[in-house]
């Protein structure tokens, strides 16, 4: 009877990292296996020098610490989806608050480079 409490406990804690897993990922964010939509934008929110180091194919660079993406944001299309990257995902959470505050209602952090190919299907381009 003692392992009993075990296994149970065991499998409790099996299906609260399963359930948890699963509330992670959402049906809005994409992934390798559905391509982006045609009006889907991914922007990377690094610095220049780390863009140059690689970086998603077709992404377009806007380095949200030097205050270019806040710049860019007039000029900027309220109406698309964008995905979002950085480094670790840090810089892209200011980015998407930005963008929210500005009025972009379909912006999705994808956090990392890797992260962000990962979940897209995007080739990261090396120099």
């Amino acid at each position: 009877m003692a392992t009993k409490p075990r296994t149970i406990a065991s499998l409790v804690a099996v299906l609260a990292v399963a359930v948890s897993a699963v509330g992670c990922a959402s049906a809005a964010e994409p992934t390798a296996s559905a391509p982006l939509a045609a009006d889907t934008i991914v922007l990377d929110v690094r610095t220049p020098e780390e863009f140059a180091g690689g970086h998603l194919e077709g992404a377009e660079l806007r380095d949200v610490s030097s205050g270019e993406l806040a710049a860019a944001l007039p000029e900027m299309d309220p109406d698309a989806a964008y995905l979002v990257y950085c480094r670790s995902g840090s810089r892209a959470a200011q980015a998407e608050a930005l963008m929210e505050q500005a009025g972009f209602d379909d912006v999705t952090n994808l956090g990392s480079l890797d992260q962000a190919a990962a979940a897209t299907g995007l080739p990261i381009v090396q120099p």
